[in-house]
């Protein structure tokens, strides 16, 4: 139970539940991709270890970027012949504001098991996340494409990724929950985002709590944003 929350400029708040945000929505002929959730809503950092940095840059960004990018034709063809909006979201976290790098991703570091450090590498990924649907949007407009390309913090979410840990665990207690989002109230803002008829032509933004929020600065950073483009073509061999 999230137990604060008040409304804001869409009318929803950190209260508001998937089921609210989308009442009454008819998504007939909407096309949307979701990407950048893993178990839980949001992939654990704690599982990360030295053994798996790759997997964990991979699993957080890579993979997300490569089914984005093999779905994107039929995307585009679906919006042209529905003419009907498509959209693209990417579940990213406000952990890409509160660690990470200084140069926001380490290109020439992706495995450096010598400098790694778990929530700065959960950090990196969660800040390509926006930063692709930041590139996304920039292709969409230059191209005339009807899509869109969001990125959203879901909110930290009473889940079962906290089994995973047993210190993580032990520190959210029965009181400590009551500040959690339910799951129904963790799905909201993807679902405000993927669905949500406020949301149609706003693109390259940030979302939280149902509502429009400010990411990094370096989550607006055009040039990093084009350098990762280029950077996980070169690692899915996309042309």
């Amino acid at each position: 139970m999230w137990i604060f929350g008040r409304k804001s400029p869409s009318g929803f708040s950190a209260c508001s539940t998937a089921e609210e945000v989308t009442e009454g929505i008819d998504g007939t002929g909407l096309t949307a991709i979701v990407t950048g959730a893993s178990s839980g809503v949001m992939a654990p950092p704690f599982m990360l270890t030295q053994d798996n940095i790759e997997l964990q840059f991979g699993t957080n960004h890579i993979g997300h970027f490569l089914l984005t990018s093999l779905l994107l034709e039929t995307m585009k063809s679906t919006a042209r012949e529905s003419q009907k909006e498509g959209r693209i979201v990417n579940v990213s976290g406000e952990i890409h504001q509160l660690f990470g790098y200084p140069e926001g991703v380490r290109f020439d570091k992706i495995n450096d098991k010598s400098s790694f450090s778990t929530w700065p590498a959960y950090g990196q990924s969660k800040l390509a996340n926006i930063l692709h649907a930041n590139e996304l949007t920039k292709r969409f407009k230059e191209e005339g494409v009807e899509i869109t390309a969001n990125s959203l913090h879901p909110g930290v979410i009473a889940t079962n990724l906290l089994r995973f840990h047993s210190i993580v665990n032990g520190l959210f207690s029965p009181v400590a929950k009551l500040f959690l989002k339910s799951i129904p109230q963790g799905a909201a803002t993807t679902c405000y985002v993927a669905l949500h008829p406020q949301v149609k032509g706003v693109s390259g933004e940030y979302f939280s709590d149902n509502n429009l929020a400010k990411p990094s600065s370096l989550a607006k950073d055009e040039e990093l944003a084009k350098k990762l483009w280029d950077f996980s073509l070169s690692l899915t061999d996309l042309k």
